[in-house]
């Protein structure tokens, strides 16, 4: 089992940058790729960054590249997304999952076998 910790979310203006961490216990984290994903109200949970077990590898929804950026640190046990330029329609529930079957460009949440609670991003106009 893997429990998964988000935090860093918050109120933002559009423009800004929120960083959100996503931190693990349990079973060893530097066997799992990591992924993000957000839900906003009334909306699909959808997929925005995925990241290798080494962290050599990125993967990123159109919507976000350039714009957001995962990372991880296995000493820590945490995996981040570091968010800028922030617009309105960033606004949803941010979700760290690990261990995808397919691996980390799997966009499917339900390839994801862990989850955090989620952290709520608002970003105003």
């Amino acid at each position: 089992q893997v429990r998964l910790v988000e935090s860093g979310g918050g109120l933002e203006q559009a423009g800004g940058s929120l960083r959100l961490s996503c931190a693990a216990s349990g079973r060893t984290f530097s066997n799992y790729a990591m992924g993000w994903f957000r839900q906003a109200p009334g909306k699909e949970r959808e997929f925005v960054a995925g990241i290798s077990w080494s962290g050599g590898s990125t993967y990123y929804v159109d919507f976000v590249k350039g714009r957001f950026t995962i990372s991880r640190d296995n000493a820590k046990n945490t995996v981040y997304l570091q968010m800028n330029s922030l617009k309105p329609e960033d606004t949803a529930v941010y979700y760290c999952a690990a261990d995808p079957t397919f691996g980390f460009k799997s966009s499917s949440w339900y390839d994801y076998h862990f989850w955090g609670q989620g952290t709520q991003v608002t970003v105003s106009s």
